[in-house]
C-alpha cells in the first residue's frame, strides 16, 4: 500500500530564529546570522518584539551591522542605534557605500557624524556631502556616486584596457557613462557593445544617445515611474548644467516602489510604514488616537443628519433597517473611484488635460451602477416590507448616493493634492463622510417627503 508523503513547507528564517531564542542556544544563533543576508536579518528583527531584538543584535556579524541598520524601518533602527556606543556606530557605517551612508547620517548623533567625517578620506567626504545636499526623496538623494566614466573620442580597445586596469565594476553596472572633458553627460556605452564590436571602433560610434540624464531634483516617485516605463537598470543623474553627478540603480528604485506601496496601504488607516509593529501599546495607542478622533467627528456629523429625521424614523421603522445599505453602497462605489484616481496620481497618469474626462467617465459609471443597483435593491426592499413606496425611496437614494460617490471619489484626491494634503491619508475619511451624509440625507429626506 502506497503511503502518501506530505510535503512540508520550508522553515523560514524567522521561525528558525524564534526557535533558537526559545531554546536559548546563542551559539547556534550566531552561526545562523552569519549565513543570512543583511536584509533577511533586518526582516527578522522587525518581526520580533524589542526584548528579542536586544538578544539578537549582539550576535549580528560586525561587518553586516551597517547594512542591517540600512534595511530597518526608521523606528526600529533608532531603537537599536540608541543602544550602540559611538565607536560601534562609526565602525558599522564605515563599510557602507556613499549613497547608503547618506541615508543614515541624518539619524546619527552629531558626535558620531563628526567622528565619521573625520575618519573619511577627503574625496569620500566630498562625495557624501554632495549626496546630502539633495533632499532624500529626490534623484540626487537616491544616486550612487560610484560611476565608470569614459570619453566619446577614444576607442573601445582603450575602454577595455581601462576596465582591466580598474579591476572591478560597481554592482548593477550594465552601462558606462560617456561625458565630455568638462563632465557633461553625452550618453551611455552598453557593456555588450564593448565586447561585441571591433576594438578599434570609437565610443561615439556605438554609444546610446537616447537615454536622457535624470535631473537631480526630480522627485523619487517620478524616478521610479521612469524606470518602470523604460525598463531601466541604471540611469545617469545630472545637474542643471547637464554635468554627470552619479547614477541611480534599480535596487534603489525597488526600495522607492516598496515604500510608496507601504505608504498607500497604511496611510488609509492613519498608520506609517516607519512605525514599529511591536512598539509599546501606549505609544501605538497615542499615535492612532488622532485618527480615531477624526473619524469620531465624521461619525457624529452623520449621526446629526440622522437625528434631523428622528420623527420619520419613529414612524417608519423599516428605514432604520435599510439605512446601512445606502451608506455602504455609496462608500464602496466611492472607494473604487478614489483608489483608481490616487493610483493615477501616483503613477503620473493624470494631468490637467485628462482630469475632466476622467471625472465625466467616473460620473457615468456611478450613474449606470446606481441605476442597476437601485432596481435590484428596490425589488429586495419591496419584497421584504411589502411597500412599493419604500422601494421607490431607497432606489432614488441609491442612485443619488452612487452618483455623488463617484464624483467625490474622483474630485477629492485632486483637491487634496492641490492643497498639499496626501490623498492616501485623508481621502478615505473625507469620502466616507460625504457618502454617509449624502446617503442618509437623501434617503431620509425623500422618505420624509414621500412617506409621511
Amino acid at each position: 500500500m502506497a503511503t502518501e508523503q506530505v510535503q512540508q513547507e520550508p522553515i523560514t528564517d524567522l521561525e528558525r530564529v524564534s526557535r533558537i531564542l526559545y531554546q536559548g542556544d546563542l551559539d547556534e544563533l550566531s552561526g545562523l546570522l552569519d549565513e543570512m543576508h543583511p536584509a533577511e536579518i533586518a526582516h527578522v528583527l522587525e518581526s520580533l518584539p524589542a526584548s528579542d531584538r536586544e538578544l539578537i543584535w549582539p550576535h549580528v556579524p560586525a561587518e553586516a551591522e551597517g547594512e542591517v541598520l540600512l534595511h530597518l524601518s526608521d523606528e526600529v533602527r533608532a531603537s537599536l542605534m540608541n543602544k550602540m556606543a559611538p565607536e560601534e556606530l562609526v565602525a558599522a557605517t564605515e563599510t557602507l557605500d556613499t549613497d547608503d551612508l547618506a541615508d543614515l547620517v541624518p539619524e546619527l548623533p552629531k558626535d558620531v557624524t563628526d567622528e565619521l567625517l573625520r575618519s573619511m578620506e577627503l574625496q569620500d567626504r566630498q562625495r557624501l556631502e554632495s549626496v546630502l545636499s539633495f533632499p532624500e526623496d529626490t534623484a540626487g538623494g537616491l544616486m550612487d556616486l560610484d560611476t565608470v566614466v569614459v570619453r566619446a573620442d577614444i576607442t573601445l580597445d582603450v575602454v577595455l584596457r581601462y576596465l582591466r586596469l580598474r579591476g572591478e565594476l560597481p554592482e548593477t553596472t550594465d552601462h558606462l557613462f560617456v561625458t565630455d572633458r568638462d563632465g557633461h553627460y553625452l550618453g551611455l556605452l552598453p557593456l555588450t557593445e564593448i565586447v561585441t564590436n571591433d576594438p578599434e571602433i570609437m565610443v561615439e560610434a556605438v554609444m546610446r544617445r537616447d537615454v536622457d540624464g535624470i535631473p537631480a531634483d526630480l522627485p523619487a516617485s517620478e524616478v521610479a515611474a521612469l524606470f518602470e516605463r523604460r525598463d531601466l537598470v541604471t540611469a545617469p543623474v545630472v545637474d542643471e548644467a547637464g554635468r554627470l553627478l552619479g547614477r541611480i540603480t534599480i535596487d534603489d528604485v525597488v526600495d522607492v516602489i516598496r515604500d510608496e506601496a507601504d505608504h498607500s496601504l497604511l496611510a488609509t488607516a492613519g498608520l506609517s510604514e516607519e512605525d514599529d509593529m511591536f512598539a509599546p501599546a501606549a505609544v501605538s495607542a497615542r499615535r492612532r488616537t488622532p485618527w480615531l478622533g477624526v473619524n469620531l467627528l465624521t461619525a457624529l456629523l452623520a449621526s446629526w443628519v440622522i437625528g434631523l429625521f428622528q420623527p420619520t424614523l419613529e414612524r417608519v421603522v423599516a428605514l432604520a433597517i435599510l439605512m446601512p445599505i445606502v451608506a455602504s453602497m455609496g462608500g464602496i462605489a466611492g472607494s473604487q473611484t478614489l483608489t483608481l484616481v490616487i493610483r493615477g496620481l501616483a503613477l503620473g497618469r493624470l494631468a490637467d488635460r485628462n482630469v475632466r474626462r476622467l471625472v465625466v467617465k467616473e460620473t457615468a459609471v456611478g450613474v449606470l451602477n446606481g441605476l442597476f443597483w437601485a432596481v435590484v435593491i428596490a425589488a429586495i426592499a419591496g419584497a421584504w416590507f411589502d411597500d412599493y413606496r419604500i422601494s421607490v425611496v431607497i432606489a432614488m437614494a441609491i442612485l443619488i448616493n452612487l452618483a455623488v460617490a463617484a464624483v467625490s471619489g474622483a474630485v477629492i484626491p485632486l483637491v487634496l493634492r492641490r492643497l498639499g494634503v496626501d490623498p492616501a491619508l485623508a481621502g478615505s475619511v473625507v469620502l466616507t463622510t460625504i457618502t454617509d451624509v449624502v446617503g442618509f440625507f437623501a434617503f431620509l429626506g425623500l422618505a420624509t417627503l414621500y412617506l409621511l
